[in-house]
């Protein structure tokens, strides 16, 4: 199953370009807030699987926004990939590194971004968990029993920003349309296997990104079991998972005015975002 944020609305899609808006759908049995609905995901999987398919309207990509646009929790999980943390010149992590990106820096998956003035820009393209049971002290062995679906991040960085004083990791991150997602929220059914997902991205046609989930040095289950010894995850909440080597800080070359960034998930879709001054 997929979902998506069309117009502010929740829609089923039922095919890459179309889709049902779900609150008129289910004669108001669901609402139309894309957030809302992981509340209810138990009971709105059950739905969907029988929904009747007709009333499909077109969906173009750029009347997609956010497909959780308010979580009440987003943790964001650095140095997840070994190849990344080698490339930055940092020791492989013993525990999960966290912090977060706050939501008024959502936006779907096509974007204009403007570059912070004197910053390093930077791009890492991530696989983002949706949560959809909550829970604490969630064990390993059934953390993906509490998944609702997986998304397609860009954790857009200010490099500058992000290494001032105590280092500004969240707000440095979470400038405006630096998190693109989108365009979809996929249940992990549909996925070839989710737990080894191909990810990467580009700029202007330049790859510089290109690894695959299973190379995370804590997978989904391990962050969701690591989490929830901590702190109660809530339906709706996300998880950034991290991202493979190929950043621009490794490779000493950050985003430019003019350029386009495009990101791909296996499984997922696309995204594209450009930047100006």
């Amino acid at each position: 199953m997929r979902i998506a944020n069309v117009g502010g609305r929740l829609h089923l899609m039922t095919s890459e370009s179309t889709g049902i808006d779900v609150e008129k759908a289910s004669d108001g049995r669901f609402g139309a807030d894309p957030s809302a609905v992981y509340d209810v995901w138990d009971e709105f999987v059950s739905w969907a699987a029988s929904a009747p398919r007709t009333g499909a309207v077109e969906v173009s990509v750029e009347s997609i926004g956010a497909p959780v646009p308010f979580p009440k929790q987003v943790f964001a999980l650095g140095l997840n990939y070994r190849d990344h943390a080698a490339e930055t010149g940092l020791a492989i992590p013993e525990e999960i590194q966290v912090f977060t990106k706050w939501a008024s820096a959502f936006t779907g998956p096509i974007a204009q971004v403007r570059l912070v003035e004197g910053d390093l820009i930077d791009w890492e393209v991530e696989l983002v968990v949706v949560i959809g049971k909550g829970g604490r002290d969630i064990p390993e062995a059934q953390a993906w029993d509490h998944v609702a679906g997986l998304t397609m991040g860009q954790d857009i960085s200010a490099r500058r920003h992000q290494g001032r004083g105590t280092r500004q990791f969240s707000l440095a991150k979470s400038y405006r349309n630096y998190a693109p997602m989108g365009p979809v929220v996929v249940t992990p059914d549909e996925l070839r296997d989710r737990d080894d997902i191909a990810l990467g991205c580009s700029v202007d046609g330049e790859t510089m990104q290109d690894g695959h989930s299973g190379e995370m040095i804590f997978p989904v289950p391990r962050a969701i079991a690591d989490l929830s010894a901590i702190v109660e995850l809530y339906p709706g909440d996300l998880i950034w998972t991290g991202t493979p080597a190929g950043v621009g800080q490794g490779r000493k070359r950050y985003l430019r005015a003019g350029e386009r960034l495009d990101s791909w998930i296996e499984g997922i879709g696309t995204m594209s975002q450009t930047f100006i001054d």
